[in-house]
């Protein structure tokens, strides 16, 4: 079996990105992994190390944790259910089937198809990928931070990382990773979308919560609430983590952004991230004082994200724009 499932993707200079914010942009394009994000890592490292001798795998996924389950069963060859909301577009559904798995719809949000991955895990006795929080995920995303030390080379580190959060396990993998490397210095801008918004919920109100619904149209970015991990390095004295919100619509101005300067389509969690370049956050939070000025690069995590095509973009636009 291969040593891992995931590629070393790209880090690529924006120039266009690099011009708005006046210092070096790189983007760590994780949307060439080949399940279309970066949960590759941290899925195919957990499955390695739990399911290699499993009857299956069982995953609650709005999308991308499913992909990246999917795929890696299917390399491993052992069946692979994922269980997915209401809320998941067709386009996901088909996608995952085209990867041999079977899925199962259940519920509105992520939290309610998770219910039932894991009452599938317990009565058929099948593997449980967990799509944010888990140990093991995490060391599978620190794979990601190695590899830009690796491209930069000794002596270089990033200004500040950029990254979208969801339930957190992204963040926990970067936070992982520049521990790893020793740059746990380097600031972090977590950005999340307005309705989609556990982890900056939580750093407000100094614990966790729940959010009532998921009302943003960043899906994948749809926990209620965040990794306790997460929530655990927010308040970390060795860490700077600065969260920020940006709206559904300045999400998908991201999305159309990147696409139009550096050709390539992503989805809504993803421009999250984004949308602190093209609608003024970093800017902003260098003026107020919350974010030094860059001694390196501004390092973006372009998590990917197979939930979008043309006609879901064109979606998007419809809804968002009345």
């Amino acid at each position: 079996m291969a040593e891992h499932f995931h590629v070393n993707t790209p880090l690529l200079e924006s120039i266009a990105m690099s011009k708005r914010v006046g210092t070096p942009v790189l983007l760590k394009m994780e949307n060439s992994q080949p399940s279309g994000s970066f949960k590759i890592r941290g899925i195919g490292h957990l499955c390695q190390q739990l399911a290699s001798q499993s009857k299956g795998v069982v995953c609650s996924s709005g999308g991308n944790a499913g992909m990246a389950a999917a795929y890696v069963a299917k390399k491993m060859g052992v069946p692979a259910t994922i269980v997915v909301p209401g809320s998941s577009p067709q386009l996901v559904v088909q996608r995952l089937q085209d990867q041999g798995a079977t899925v199962k719809i259940t519920g509105k949000v992520w939290d309610d198809a998770n219910a039932e991955a894991l009452r599938l895990a317990e009565s058929e006795g099948l593997t449980y990928v967990p799509p944010f929080d888990h140990p093991l995920l995490w060391q599978g995303h620190a794979s990601l931070m190695q590899e830009v030390a690796a491209s930069l080379g000794p002596g270089v580190k990033p200004g500040a990382v950029l990254v979208s959060v969801g339930g957190g396990g992204l963040l926990c993998g970067v936070v992982q990773g520049l521990r790893d490397v020793g740059w746990l210095g380097v600031p972090i801008i977590a950005m999340e979308t307005a309705g989609a918004d556990c982890f900056n919920a939580a750093v407000k109100a100094g614990r966790l919560v729940t959010l009532d619904d998921i009302t943003s149209e960043a899906k994948c970015l749809g926990a209620k609430t965040v990794c306790a991990k997460a929530f655990e390095y927010s308040r970390c004295r060795e860490l700077t983590i600065i969260s920020e919100l940006v709206t559904d619509r300045q999400a998908l101005h991201a999305i159309e952004t990147f696409l139009d300067e550096e050709r390539v389509l992503v989805e809504m969690a993803c421009g999250a991230a984004l949308a602190a370049i093209y609608s003024g956050v970093v800017s902003r939070l260098q003026a107020e004082g919350r974010l030094p000025t860059l001694s390196g690069p501004l390092l973006v995590i372009v998590c990917g994200g197979s939930s979008i095509d043309m006609e879901q973009l064109s979606n998007l636009k419809h809804k968002l724009q009345k």
